[in-house]
């Protein structure tokens, strides 16, 4: 062992090096499978829309839907009411979201070839995949910022059918132009790490097919059965799933009614909040902490129709519920509604602006003592702005407004979120891919 001069220490360079060589295995296998939040804008919610009522114009008539159905009420001012919104903090929502409703309506939509879809046969479907694509095609820029399809399942029974389906909608768009930019398939049903793998081969021979980039095809996994969650074994499937995925996963999304049923919970007691939905989700929270993988609860089938107390009850529930998602951490859910637009977007702001105030003061005076060489829990700082870079991305808050708080503007909200290290380098299991928020934002690696 290296003999160092008095009070240096008897450790000398063998030892660390030692250590260096023990861990560098793990070194390796923290860093490929927990590589941070990719940094790229994550949408507030999923719209899911049958395949055979897809059209180009769908999202902006899904905008005036949500409108009409709350000027029928009363309008948005109404609607935050019915949602048990602080009337204080309601004025602050209402322009927004009113404006949010006219030119952004939807942030993500699936386009469901599966349960919302059913089964029709293969002509119609592949009449079905094509007249999408065309429709996708035409759309341009009405688009929504994240788009793609949902199709059957990888199960015996369907899978084929699947398969062909995301053929046709990939290879026709392929030739059509390209992908979205924000192009996303979704893998319902999943019950075994294979079908994952199975997934992963699929994407990489439609790469091949139609001269698409290594790894540009991304998908979800929804978690709607209990072997999702925790297979024969005792281990934690959804965690090896995320691995199996080799980068490809963008988001685990919670299916409330079929995970629910497959439960053996009543009917009438399915529920994004049923005890049984918040284990599911704890567990695929702990499974994706650190590998980039995002989160997204799932939908209430109360739906905002019919007599005015009616319409008012489902908003207040629907509301509720995407409070109690975000504080939860689930920064994303289901929509399958146009009148469920409102609420989305008056309770996600309402969960911003309400704690603008107490961020933007916590993230100001981390960000002098950082100034003065005082790190106190970067770690604090990194979810600060991460909230208000989610806040500003959707929305909720002004860029002018949260520098004005904070005295940082979105390039330095950016490095706080990215925890840079001293040089520009990202702290380990910090995010480490483009620029949160960045509209439109690709999901390509």
């Amino acid at each position: 062992m290296t003999q160092n001069a008095p009070g240096a220490g008897r450790l000398g360079e063998d030892v660390l090096a030692e250590v260096d060589a023990r861990l560098a295995d793990a070194d390796a296998r923290l860093t490929r499978c927990y590589p941070g939040d990719p940094g790229t804008r994550q949408p507030v919610h999923t719209v899911y829309v049958p395949a055979d009522r897809y059209h180009a114009d769908l999202v902006a008539e899904w905008g005036a839907q949500a409108l009409a159905a709350a000027a029928e009420h009363g309008g948005l001012a109404a609607v935050a009411e019915a949602a048990q919104i602080d009337p204080e903090l309601a004025e602050q929502l209402l322009e927004r979201v009113e404006a949010k409703l006219t030119t952004e309506p939807i942030e993500d939509l699936r386009i469901d070839f599966e349960d919302g879809y059913g089964h029709r046969g293969d002509e119609r479907e592949d009449a079905d995949a094509r007249r999408v694509v065309e429709q996708l095609a035409s759309a341009g820029h009405a688009r929504s910022p994240y788009v793609g399809i949902r199709f059957k399942s990888l199960e015996a029974a369907t899978r084929r059918r699947g398969i062909r389906t995301l053929d046709l909608v990939v290879g026709g768009l392929a030739e059509a132009g390209g992908l979205p930019e924000g192009f996303v398939v979704t893998l319902p049903k999943v019950t075994a790490v294979e079908q994952v793998e199975a997934m992963v081969f699929v994407c990489e021979r439609l790469e091949e097919a139609y001269g698409l980039p290594p790894g540009r095809l991304r998908f979800e996994i929804q978690i709607e059965t209990p072997q999702s969650i925790i297979a024969a074994d005792g281990t934690a499937t959804v965690a090896r799933m995320i691995q199996a995925a080799q980068g490809r996963c963008t988001g685990l999304h919670y299916g409330t009614y079929d995970y629910s049923a497959a439960c053996g919970i009543a009917a009438a007691y399915q529920s994004m909040e049923h005890p049984a939905a918040d284990f599911a989700k704890a567990v695929m929270q702990a499974a994706a902490a650190g590998t980039g993988v995002r989160l997204s609860d799932g939908s209430t089938n109360v739906l905002p129709v019919g007599d005015p107390g009616t319409v008012r009850a489902a908003w207040r529930l629907h509301a509720r519920l995407v409070r109690r998602s975000l504080e939860r951490g689930f920064y994303q859910g289901w929509d399958l509604h146009p009148a469920q637009l409102p609420t989305r977007f008056l309770a996600t702001y309402a969960f911003f602006r309400d704690g603008l105030p107490a961020a933007a003061a916590r993230l100001r005076a981390y960000a002098d003592r950082a100034g003065s060489q005082v790190l106190d829990e970067p770690a604090t700082a990194q979810a600060l702005a991460g909230y208000l870079i989610r806040g500003l991305d959707c929305g909720a808050l002004g860029a002018d407004e949260v520098e004005r708080l904070t005295g940082l503007d979105r390039a330095a909200l950016d490095r706080f979120y990215r925890r840079e290290a001293p040089g520009g380098a990202a702290a380990p299991g910090a995010p480490t891919a483009g620029r949160p928020g960045r509209p439109g934002g690709s999901l390509r690696p």
